[in-house]
Protein backbone atom coordinates (compact mmCIF):
# COMPACT_ATOMS: atom_id res chain seq x y z
CA UNK A 1 0.00 0.00 0.00
CA UNK A 2 2.77 2.42 0.89
CA UNK A 3 4.74 1.44 -2.21
CA UNK A 4 1.65 1.97 -4.40
CA UNK A 5 1.06 5.42 -2.84
CA UNK A 6 4.72 6.35 -3.33
CA UNK A 7 4.66 5.28 -6.99
CA UNK A 8 1.44 7.25 -7.57
CA UNK A 9 2.98 10.36 -6.01
CA UNK A 10 6.13 9.89 -8.11
CA UNK A 11 4.09 9.56 -11.30
CA UNK A 12 2.06 12.66 -10.46
CA UNK A 13 5.29 14.57 -9.73
CA UNK A 14 6.71 13.51 -13.12
CA UNK A 15 3.61 14.86 -14.92
CA UNK A 16 3.62 18.17 -13.07
CA UNK A 17 5.16 20.90 -15.28
CA UNK A 18 5.11 23.71 -12.72
CA UNK A 19 8.59 25.04 -12.01
CA UNK A 20 10.25 23.29 -14.94
CA UNK A 21 10.77 26.60 -16.76
CA UNK A 22 12.55 28.02 -13.72
CA UNK A 23 14.88 25.01 -13.54
CA UNK A 24 15.62 25.16 -17.28
CA UNK A 25 16.30 28.90 -17.04
CA UNK A 26 18.62 28.40 -14.07
CA UNK A 27 20.64 25.92 -16.13
CA UNK A 28 20.69 27.91 -19.40
CA UNK A 29 21.37 31.48 -18.15
CA UNK A 30 24.94 30.83 -16.90
CA UNK A 31 25.82 29.13 -20.19
CA UNK A 32 24.42 32.04 -22.21
CA UNK A 33 26.25 34.55 -20.01
CA UNK A 34 29.57 32.76 -20.58
CA UNK A 35 28.94 32.62 -24.34
CA UNK A 36 28.09 36.34 -24.41
CA UNK A 37 31.23 37.26 -22.45
CA UNK A 38 33.36 35.09 -24.73
CA UNK A 39 31.83 36.63 -27.85
CA UNK A 40 32.37 40.15 -26.53
CA UNK A 41 36.00 39.45 -25.62
CA UNK A 42 36.70 37.73 -28.94
CA UNK A 43 35.36 40.75 -30.81
CA UNK A 44 37.51 43.05 -28.65
CA UNK A 45 40.60 40.98 -29.47
CA UNK A 46 39.90 41.16 -33.21
CA UNK A 47 39.08 44.88 -33.00
CA UNK A 48 42.41 45.62 -31.27
CA UNK A 49 44.35 43.68 -33.91
CA UNK A 50 42.52 45.61 -36.65
CA UNK A 51 43.29 48.90 -34.90
CA UNK A 52 46.99 48.04 -34.73
CA UNK A 53 47.09 47.03 -38.40
CA UNK A 54 45.43 50.34 -39.31
CA UNK A 55 48.01 52.21 -37.25
CA UNK A 56 50.79 50.36 -39.06
CA UNK A 57 49.25 51.33 -42.41
CA UNK A 58 48.99 54.94 -41.20
CA UNK A 59 52.67 54.86 -40.21
CA UNK A 60 53.60 53.45 -43.62
CA UNK A 61 51.67 56.24 -45.33
CA UNK A 62 53.47 58.86 -43.22
CA UNK A 63 56.83 57.26 -44.03
CA UNK A 64 56.06 57.34 -47.75
CA UNK A 65 54.84 60.96 -47.60
CA UNK A 66 57.77 62.43 -45.66
CA UNK A 67 61.02 60.50 -45.81
CA UNK A 68 62.09 60.07 -42.15
CA UNK A 69 65.83 60.18 -42.72
CA UNK A 70 66.64 61.66 -39.30
CA UNK A 71 66.11 60.38 -35.77
CA UNK A 72 63.88 63.38 -35.00
CA UNK A 73 61.54 62.55 -37.89
CA UNK A 74 61.36 58.90 -36.79
CA UNK A 75 60.54 60.05 -33.24
CA UNK A 76 57.70 62.17 -34.63
CA UNK A 77 56.30 59.14 -36.44
CA UNK A 78 56.55 57.10 -33.23
CA UNK A 79 54.68 59.83 -31.32
CA UNK A 80 51.91 59.93 -33.95
CA UNK A 81 51.47 56.16 -33.69
CA UNK A 82 51.47 56.34 -29.87
CA UNK A 83 48.76 59.00 -29.95
CA UNK A 84 46.55 57.16 -32.44
CA UNK A 85 46.80 53.73 -30.78
CA UNK A 86 47.18 54.51 -27.09
CA UNK A 87 50.35 52.39 -26.98
CA UNK A 88 53.11 53.80 -24.80
CA UNK A 89 55.98 55.28 -26.83
CA UNK A 90 58.53 52.86 -25.40
CA UNK A 91 56.56 49.98 -26.98
CA UNK A 92 56.92 51.48 -30.46
CA UNK A 93 60.14 51.36 -32.46
CA UNK A 94 60.71 53.25 -35.72
CA UNK A 95 64.12 52.26 -37.03
CA UNK A 96 66.07 52.69 -40.22
CA UNK A 97 67.34 49.43 -41.71
CA UNK A 98 69.01 48.42 -44.96
CA UNK A 99 69.12 45.62 -47.47
CA UNK A 100 72.15 44.93 -49.64
CA UNK A 101 71.35 43.92 -53.21
CA UNK A 102 68.81 41.15 -53.61
CA UNK A 103 69.54 39.60 -50.22
CA UNK A 104 66.64 38.58 -48.05
CA UNK A 105 68.16 39.77 -44.76
CA UNK A 106 67.98 43.27 -43.37
CA UNK A 107 71.04 44.91 -41.87
CA UNK A 108 71.30 47.75 -39.39
CA UNK A 109 74.51 49.29 -40.71
CA UNK A 110 74.75 50.71 -44.22
CA UNK A 111 78.53 50.32 -44.30
CA UNK A 112 78.30 46.50 -44.21
CA UNK A 113 77.17 46.41 -47.85
CA UNK A 114 80.09 45.86 -50.21
CA UNK A 115 78.45 47.75 -53.10
CA UNK A 116 76.75 51.02 -52.00
CA UNK A 117 74.87 51.19 -55.32
CA UNK A 118 72.93 48.07 -54.31
CA UNK A 119 71.93 49.44 -50.89
CA UNK A 120 68.21 49.90 -50.22
CA UNK A 121 66.96 51.89 -47.23
CA UNK A 122 63.86 50.92 -45.24
CA UNK A 123 61.96 52.16 -42.22
CA UNK A 124 60.70 49.45 -39.89
CA UNK A 125 57.81 50.22 -37.55
CA UNK A 126 57.33 47.77 -34.67
CA UNK A 127 54.48 47.95 -32.16
CA UNK A 128 54.04 45.73 -29.12
CA UNK A 129 51.09 45.83 -26.75
CA UNK A 130 49.17 43.52 -24.46
CA UNK A 131 45.43 42.97 -24.08
CA UNK A 132 44.07 41.21 -21.01
CA UNK A 133 40.63 39.66 -21.58
CA UNK A 134 38.14 39.68 -18.72
CA UNK A 135 38.04 35.90 -18.62
CA UNK A 136 41.54 35.91 -17.14
CA UNK A 137 39.96 37.27 -13.94
CA UNK A 138 38.26 33.88 -13.61
CA UNK A 139 41.42 31.87 -14.21
CA UNK A 140 40.78 31.16 -17.89
CA UNK A 141 43.56 31.90 -20.39
CA UNK A 142 46.14 34.66 -20.16
CA UNK A 143 46.95 38.08 -21.59
CA UNK A 144 47.43 38.38 -25.35
CA UNK A 145 50.55 40.07 -26.71
CA UNK A 146 50.32 41.76 -30.09
CA UNK A 147 53.41 42.33 -32.23
CA UNK A 148 52.76 44.31 -35.40
CA UNK A 149 55.63 45.11 -37.78
CA UNK A 150 55.62 47.09 -41.01
CA UNK A 151 58.64 47.65 -43.25
CA UNK A 152 58.57 50.42 -45.85
CA UNK A 153 61.11 51.04 -48.61
CA UNK A 154 62.22 54.70 -48.67
CA UNK A 155 65.18 54.63 -51.01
Amino acid sequence: MILRSFLADLARFGRDQRGSMMIETAVVIPVLAILALGGFEASSIVARQTELQSAAAEAAAIVRAAKPDTAAKRTTIRDVIATSTGIEAQNIAVTQIYRCGTGSNYITNDSSCSDPDLLSTYIKVEMTTTYTPRWTEYGVGSAITYNVDRTVLIG
